[in-house]
């Protein structure tokens, strides 16, 4: 009882004093509980043990909701397999801040001060009082959604000759990897057979769509209804900003593979319609596809890669470096062009800081993709646009991929691990829970302006 009462108080130490650490550490420790789970004979079709980087791949694809996989889901793993992935993308999706949370609840029945404000920070809550009930309304909230999803997929799914268990699994194993953007599949032939299903790949984009703008924008919009001029300004950019990438993805995706015999050529226009809309949602974590990725032009690729590397909104189920981030980027660079000396945005003024953070959750990402694309290039043999493509999509946490995942050599796929949980904690959560001690500087030094371009 002793050692169990000092353990529960060392967590809650931690919890109070470094809730990054222990958010990253709840979630090494989820990432390792899925891995033993998909370690057990029962969790494959064969009986057999998966192989340990199998098992660890899948499970921290599960958890840090990607998508990617060495194994087919459908056929390698049996139904008790596919239950903790679909386990794993449900509690990954709650989020890394909110897994730390609850545990620093069950274990001292409080939020410290510190994490509330890291979990308010992380969730664009502003009230702190509000956080132990943020957490239940986003347990809830997006529980609501995935069964509303399951609901509108169930019909179509049985329709599909399905029987009535069939229908009932696929409808909630793609509503809930949906809205949390994980990119899996319950089936070997995945959508590319509905490739022209309205009725099913609409409610799928939905839900990837909704699922990528973050919680405190779904909130913000709920409290606010349909008054756009009352939604705050990070719900505003989110949205806007989300609508406009999946706007130009669409077009692009319409205009450079029209023609394309590998992927929109053979279809009819209100197929080629709905395949590139579906592709243009994707990039925002989505992973899931109505086409062979692996044959969409190179200019796609690259179009594929920015997007995916912005990824989605804060706090949301979606990796990359966000899209508020480009927004205030984006703001920025036209601020300066006009000279103006603030960035504003609907009527209002973005603080420095958050430009700056901006700044450094861009050039990390950036650099930590360059340094996964070098050292994948020297393991591998294959060319940089294909290395590049799956190094941004593990990174960004979408599960798009051009085939190559199970053709990298073991120490590669440890490198997408590796790239699937940074991507997933986030490059600012990482850094604060490494760094040592935060500066506090009493004196500023002088001012002094460097020549920059």
């Amino acid at each position: 009882m002793l050692r169990l009462w000092s353990g529960r108080e060392f967590i809650d130490r931690v919890a109070r004093h470094s809730p990054a650490r222990l958010a990253l550490g709840v979630f090494a420790g989820v990432i390792w509980i899925f891995t033993g789970l998909l370690s057990l004979p029962a969790a494959t079709a064969s009986g057999e043990r998966a192989p340990f980087i199998d098992a660890l791949f899948t499970a921290t694809s599960a958890v840090c909701v990607t998508g990617l996989t060495t194994v087919p889901t459908g056929t390698f793993w049996s139904p008790f397999g596919q239950a903790v992935i679909l386990i794993g993308i449900k509690v990954g999706g709650l989020g890394v801040m909110t897994l730390a949370s609850i545990l620093g609840l069950a274990v001292s029945r409080r939020i410290g001060l510190t994490a509330k404000l890291l979990t308010a920070s992380e969730t664009k809550t502003t009230r702190l009082g509000e956080v132990g009930s943020l957490i239940r309304v986003v347990v809830i909230a997006s529980t609501s959604i995935e069964l509303a999803l399951a609901l509108l997929l169930f019909p179509r799914f049985v329709y599909l000759n399905e029987s009535i268990g069939q229908a009932i699994w696929h409808s909630v194993f793609y509503a809930i990897s949906a809205f949390n953007n994980a990119g899996f599949i319950p089936t070997a032939e995945g959508l590319v057979p509905h490739y022209n299903d309205w009725m099913l790949l609409v409610p799928i984009m939905l839900g990837m769509f909704i699922g990528a703008l973050g919680f405190p924008v779904i909130l913000n919009i709920a409290r606010q209804r349909r008054r756009f001029s009352r939604w705050n300004l990070h719900a505003k950019l989110t949205v806007v900003t989300s609508a406009l990438l999946v706007a130009i993805a669409w077009v692009w995706y319409l205009a450079a593979e029209w023609t394309n015999p590998l992927t929109l050529g053979p279809m009819a226009w209100p197929e080629k319609v709905l395949s590139a809309a579906f592709l243009g949602v994707m990039p925002r974590s989505g992973g899931l596809s109505t086409i062979d990725i692996n044959g969409l032009h190179e200019a796609s690729w690259l179009i594929t890669d920015a997007m995916m590397f912005v990824g989605g909104g804060s706090a949301s189920t979606a990796g990359g470096i966000k899209v508020s981030t480009l927004a205030v980027l984006m703001l920025a660079i036209l601020a300066e062009a006009r000279g103006d000396k603030d960035v504003d945005s609907f009527g209002r003024r973005i603080p420095r800081d958050t430009l700056r953070q901006a700044v450094a959750v861009t050039f990390v990402g950036a650099t930590i993709v360059l340094v996964a694309s070098l050292i994948l290039l020297e393991i591998t043999g294959f060319t940089l646009d294909v290395i590049l493509f799956e190094v941004i999509s593990a990174f960004a946490t979408v599960g798009l991929s051009t085939g190559i995942t199970a053709s990298i050599p073991t120490t590669g796929q440890y490198v997408l691990v590796v790239l699937m949980f940074v991507g997933r904690v986030g490059t600012m959560t990482l850094g604060a829970a490494l760094a040592l001690r935060s500066r506090r500087r009493v004196i500023r030094l002088p001012e002094e302006r460097p020549v920059i371009g």
